[in-house]
């Protein structure tokens, strides 16, 4: 079986932040996205449903190797890691409450999910799984990435209690972008295996989102209301998360050295966790023990 070998893990920061967006979700309007946009809209509501059982299934994956991770930067970054995944996946599932009750199908979602894969895990194995968990999380962190980059796609987001909590989401994702990889790599990951589920991630992960946010779509009346829709796809196809580079972004993991810092956002997310939790970051008041 031909491995890589495992890198010299960097110095990062990957702190556990002990969050709460429930109470700021409680009044979130029903098309929330820029302009009330209705495809974007949907869009988020549908990835948002997907994370808390994708979250729950990352964990998983990566602790199914923690004990053979002797590299102590490693096993750091492996408790920030999952401390990090457990709170995206319960403020995920609290925002979701919050969108199914505006009419979303998040709940069944999240159900579909959930079961998808857990037969996942019950057929595929955990090796398998681990290369699933560091390909999403290049799909994660390239879109994070974005969000935190274009002040067009922040602004496509919305509202600014719903922007909030994908900002948060997005700053940790990128804090964490390369963890289940070295985890990979330190264990013995083939490149034959990481390459082949990033392939099928793409198939399933874009069938999955599309086709979801086509069925909440049709559930909406909205999308029904003439010339809506159009402006939507109009506005859809300007956007910064669906153009050539980020495809480009996205394939380049395929390359044979890839690894996700090559990507280089050292100084976006300094910049992120002074905007968001520096001395007057903007969301410290929701932290546990805020004042």
């Amino acid at each position: 079986m031909s491995t890589s070998p495992a890198p010299t893990v960097p110095a990062r920061t990957v702190p556990t932040r002990r969050i709460s967006f429930e109470e700021s979700l409680q009044h979130l309007p029903k098309h929330f996205a820029g302009d009330e946009d209705l495809i974007a809209s949907h869009l988020a509501a549908v990835l948002s449903a997907m994370f808390p059982d994708g979250e729950d299934f990352f964990v998983r994956s990566v602790r199914n190797f923690r004990d053979r991770i002797d590299d102590p930067a490693l096993k750091r970054d492996v408790a920030g890691f999952i401390g990090q995944e457990a709170i995206h996946g319960r403020e995920h599932r609290v925002l979701n409450d919050r969108l199914a009750e505006l009419g979303y199908p998040t709940k069944r979602i999240e159900r579909g999910v959930k079961f998808g894969l857990g037969m996942r895990e019950k057929i595929a194995s955990p090796m398998a799984n681990l290369a699933a968990t560091a390909a999403l999380e290049h799909y994660t962190a390239t879109l994070a990435e974005i969000l935190l980059s274009s002040e067009e796609a922040r602004e496509q987001l919305g509202t600014a209690e719903l922007r909030d909590v994908f900002l948060w989401h997005a700053l940790e994702e990128s804090e964490h972008k390369a963890v289940a990889f070295d985890v990979y790599r330190a264990v013995g990951g083939s490149e034959r295996t990481r390459r082949m589920q990033m392939n099928l991630i793409t198939v399933s992960f874009i069938f999955g989102v599309t086709a979801n946010a086509g069925l909440s779509l049709l559930r909406d009346r909205e999308t029904y209301r003439k010339g809506r829709l159009r402006a939507s796809l109009g506005r859809m196809r300007r956007s910064p998360l669906f153009t050539k580079d980020v495809w480009a972004r996205l394939r380049d993991y395929n390359r044979a050295d890839f690894h996700p810092d090559d990507h280089e956002t050292d100084e976006l997310l300094a910049e992120w966790r002074e905007e968001l939790f520096g001395a007057e970051g903007r969301l410290n008041h929701m932290l546990a023990g805020a004042a």
